[in-house]
């Protein structure tokens, strides 16, 4: 019996550059985060041996071997090897790694012995070149599992989102909550994809294909899928694939969900914004209104469906609740699913983020997606 859930088969005030000043907050989080792996606790992180093999190459799955091309109903792709088993389960929604394999190097190491590591991707679809870290859980390397999907969790940083991912930093925690929630039955046990999101820091691009700049639209909605979906066992269907984000990042997961409620199920949208305000959207306002969640969520509600699911986190000492409420009032209804978690003493960043999914979030979501199945016997 699976010891996981059951599954279905603020902006803070506004500074001088608009939504800046809250991306900044997200951002010196980030910063303290380094400043205590670097400063006061760094001695005790190499005791830890948080960072024992970085720099090292980093393998996922064990040997399994990336499905035959077009074997598994994904693109054929070059690199790809045959599979000895093209249909490793009696799921037909499992997708083998269609390859080719990226190169991976550990970035740190987590105390149950599973690595951050990270590799440069090279979109084939949007044109833009990053970086993305990515971790698995220690389930996905253990045998009654290896043949069996896994859920994918995009995590997206608020701040510039450049030139890091600052959920690739262990002591934030994410990885740690979902490998306690796994023990503890109230999380799945994702596959934690982290891009960077935008291409350098002097603007925000609002995660979209803003006219005559890097398509990061196409970027986060198709390249880093096609990355995950090419080093790892994944489900083909929604039902497998959802979105994490903090402030920027939120307003980035959400508005992709309802842009393509045909590939991602759900998103937890934390102290998250609600619509798109960069400055590179100027002379065109059509474009914009294309990546406006509000828009997008009528359009969905018009249309009939799919069902998306939307978790918002809020801490109670953060402002922009009321932009949350307000659109659960106007959107949240018909197949467009609302909830908001507020954190009791919760302020805007990452700590207080993860330790609501903790609280909620992670048990939240991994209800509504698929988890791994392992093998009878």
């Amino acid at each position: 019996m699976d010891q996981y859930p059951q599954q279905s088969s603020g902006r803070e005030p506004q500074g001088p550059g608009g939504r800046r000043k809250s991306r900044r907050a997200i951002g010196i989080s980030a910063g303290v985060v380094g400043a205590l792996v670097l400063g006061g606790g760094g001695f005790a992180a190499y005791k830890n041996e948080w960072f024992d093999g970085n720099g090292q190459a980093v393998s996922f799955g064990g040997n399994h071997q990336p499905a035959a091309a077009g074997t598994d109903g994904g693109p054929a792709q070059k690199g790809a090897s045959p599979s000895a088993s093209p249909t490793p389960t009696g799921d037909p929604d499992v997708q083998l790694p269609a390859g080719p394999k990226s190169d991976f190097k550990q970035t740190t190491r987590l105390d149950d012995g599973t690595v951050i590591a990270k590799t440069r991707l090279a979109g084939t679809k949007s044109g833009f070149e990053g970086d993305v870290w990515v971790w698995a859980p220690k389930e996905y390397d253990d045998p009654k599992y290896a043949k069996s999907a896994f859920p994918v969790l995009i995590a997206l940083p608020g701040g510039n989102g450049f030139p890091t991912n600052y959920w690739a930093d262990r002591s934030l925690g994410l990885q740690k909550a979902i490998s306690e929630g796994v023990q503890a039955g109230t999380s799945l046990p994702f596959v934690v994809i982290m891009p960077v999101l935008n291409p350098d820091n002097k603007y925000y691009y609002d995660g979209a294909d803003i006219p005559g700049q890097p398509r990061m639209g196409t970027w986060i909605a198709e390249d880093v899928p096609d990355f995950a979906r090419a080093n790892f066992r994944t489900y083909k269907s929604r039902d497998g694939w959802a979105f994490m984000g903090s402030s920027s990042g939120a307003f980035v997961g959400m508005k992709t969900l309802l842009q393509y409620p045909d590939r991602f199920k759900a998103v937890i949208a934390s102290g998250g914004e609600i619509v798109p305000d960069s400055p590179l959207w100027k002379g065109h306002q059509a474009e914009m209104d294309a990546n406006n969640p509000e828009k997008l969520a009528e359009k969905l509600i018009a249309s009939g469906g799919p069902d998306v699911y939307i978790n918002f986190q809020v801490g109670t000492k953060e402002s922009g609740k009321d932009r949350m409420a307000k659109f659960v009032q106007q959107c949240g209804k018909g197949p467009v699913k609302t909830t908001i978690r507020d954190i009791q003493n919760g302020e805007h960043n990452g700590w207080h983020y993860v330790r609501g999914m903790k609280e909620g979030s992670l048990e939240w979501v991994s209800r509504v997606l698929k988890g791994p199945k392992p093998e009878a016997g």
